[in-house]
């Protein structure tokens, strides 16, 4: 349940990156908002997963998704550019989490 618990907070933080990105320096309240809620709820849910998984790969992983989805969530709103390395270094992070996991 840790496991499932860690990827939604990861997948929270790549909300609330976006949020904070469309909040214009916090001048826009409904991304603000949203901001706020996501990272809480994120931060909560990393903490609890730390409770069963070592600190070094919860963090991790968190970390990891919450940056994929956030290079993803740009790319695909065409934020940022892909490219072949851009794409490639995705699947290699994708991979390393994958890997913690397998060790863990």
């Amino acid at each position: 349940m840790a496991w499932v618990v860690l990827i939604l907070s990861g997948v929270l933080e790549a909300v609330w990156a976006s949020a904070l990105s469309a909040s214009d320096g916090f001048r826009r309240w409904r991304p603000t908002v949203l901001f706020f809620a996501t990272m809480l709820i994120s931060l909560f849910g990393l903490a609890w997963a730390m409770n069963d998984l070592p600190t070094g790969t919860a963090y991790a992983v968190w970390v990891g998704v919450g940056a994929t989805l956030t290079v993803v969530w740009a790319l695909v709103t065409r934020q940022e550019k892909a490219s072949l390395a851009r794409i490639g270094l995705l699947v290699l992070l994708v991979a390393s989490i994958a890997g913690l996991k397998v060790v863990s």
